[in-house]
């Protein structure tokens, strides 16, 4: 399962399309904060955008898997303040699903 949250707004990737995420990201007044939850087998993580105000990290070193996915949101810049719709939409057609 992959949820989706900007903001205040959460969706499941399932209902989560390119127009919302475009206008909820791109048509903030303000960085907006993005997260990205992973729970399939064999992963289990939490991504959060630097615009987020929340720290701390996973309790054991990533899997494979898990350290290609942080790998994918870095390459689409995720991991950068400027990142924009598109560079979510880029990251989730990518993301491997189970």
């Amino acid at each position: 399962m992959i949820s989706i949250r900007i903001g205040a707004e959460e969706k499941e990737l399932s209902s989560a399309n390119e127009s919302w995420i475009n206008q909820t990201i791109n048509g903030a007044n303000a960085p907006v904060c993005v997260q990205v939850a992973i729970t399939q087998p064999g992963v289990g993580m939490i991504l959060s955008t630097p615009t987020c105000a929340v720290g701390g990290g996973g309790g054991r070193p990533p899997n494979d898997l898990e350290r290609f996915i942080f790998e994918l949101w870095a390459k689409r810049g995720l991991n950068r303040p400027d990142f924009d719709g598109g560079n979510l939409i880029a990251f989730l057609k990518q993301v491997p699903t189970s």
